[in-house]
């Protein structure tokens, strides 16, 4: 059986990535076949369709690093022709062929059954971002958040980790407020649910080791010098999840948030999850985490043959929310 697929290549001719055709044999091995219904379009996407960051680590390969379909075959017992199902990280388009494609092969082991309470389309408005938020509650929870200690601070909060995160703490019964560069987005953000916004235009960190406590406890996106400041103003026993760094990659601290206030780090790293936490928390988000605002975050949705404007305007800083891809 012949398909499309979104494909990437690293060879003697460069790179490159475009629709092609395939063949079903020729996918990643895997235990279920999946006809694909909707992805989504997360940065490391966007690094990987343009060559912009080295995300794949062999090639070609079929980029998208999420998927929901329904499943096509499968020589698994526990899935069924028919099951719905999604898939986010585990590899795709890292290590095997990812979801930008109308089909996609799946190990078992990462094949999470559609949770009773949510959609195809709503899961992959959630994906990768998503996951990536619940992610970072989940592990803060692990160490002691709770609402009762005080708001938390969601950086980058226009973008799609930022708006999820916003959306979730706000359903599991945080107060949480936002730091964004784009002060038009205010009211928006009020409505996902922010009970303070901040211009990171106009935040100022100075330079003392320890500053008057804001929050207790943030969900940063943006690391580099926003994370340096963060540390500074975080209450006693307060969490930090760092989540990405599109500030930048170096941290300039002291040890002083960590050895005065007890303040910790929580880095997050969604896309290698083990499989018993990554069910803890697609169930959360199909109950007492779903956002509230999905319809409102899904801003953008594309065909899977339509992505590389969507990547540009991502890499440049442009996108805001969630750009949902379909297929068929």
């Amino acid at each position: 059986m012949n398909f499309r697929a979104f494909r990437i290549h690293n060879d003697a001719n460069g790179y490159r990535a475009g629709i092609e055709e395939m063949r079903v044999d020729e996918l990643s091995p895997g235990e279920v076949l999946v006809k694909a219904a909707y992805s989504s379009v997360n940065y490391k996407d966007a690094l990987a369709g343009t060559g912009k960051g080295k995300i794949l680590r062999r090639f070609p390969l079929n980029a998208g690093i999420d998927v929901a379909g329904y499943v096509a075959a499968s020589t698994d017992p526990a899935f069924k022709e028919g099951d719905a199902v999604l898939c986010t990280g585990c590899g795709l388009s890292e290590t095997r062929d990812g979801g930008y494609a109308e089909y996609v092969r799946l190990e078992s082991k990462w094949a999470i059954p559609l949770p009773a309470g949510l959609s195809l389309r709503e899961s992959m408005v959630i994906g990768t971002a998503g996951f990536t938020a619940a992610l970072a509650l989940y592990r803060m929870q692990q160490n002691g958040q709770t609402p009762e200690l005080g708001p938390i601070v969601v950086t980058g909060a226009t973008g799609g980790v930022g708006m999820l995160a916003i959306d979730i703490l706000t359903c599991a019964g945080y107060s949480a407020h936002a730091i964004t560069g784009k002060a038009d987005q205010f009211d928006f953000l009020i409505g996902l649910g922010a009970k303070q916004c901040i211009s990171r235009k106009e935040l100022f960190w100075s330079q003392r080791p320890l500053e008057t406590a804001r929050w207790a406890g943030a969900i940063d996106n943006v690391g580099g010098d926003m994370l340096a400041g963060l540390s500074r103003v975080i209450e006693p026993c307060g969490n930090i999840a760092i989540c990405g760094n599109a500030g930048g990659i170096e941290l300039a601290t002291t040890v002083m948030p960590f050895i005065i206030r007890g303040l910790s780090l929580l880095g997050i790293a969604s896309a290698g999850t083990a499989r018993s936490i990554r069910d803890d928390i697609w169930q959360h988000l199909a109950d007492d985490w779903k956002p509230r605002n999905l319809d409102r975050i899904e801003t953008k949705e594309a065909g899977f043959d339509e992505l590389e404007p969507v990547f540009a305007k991502m890499l440049a800083g442009e996108s805001f929310g969630r750009t949902l891809v379909r297929f068929g």
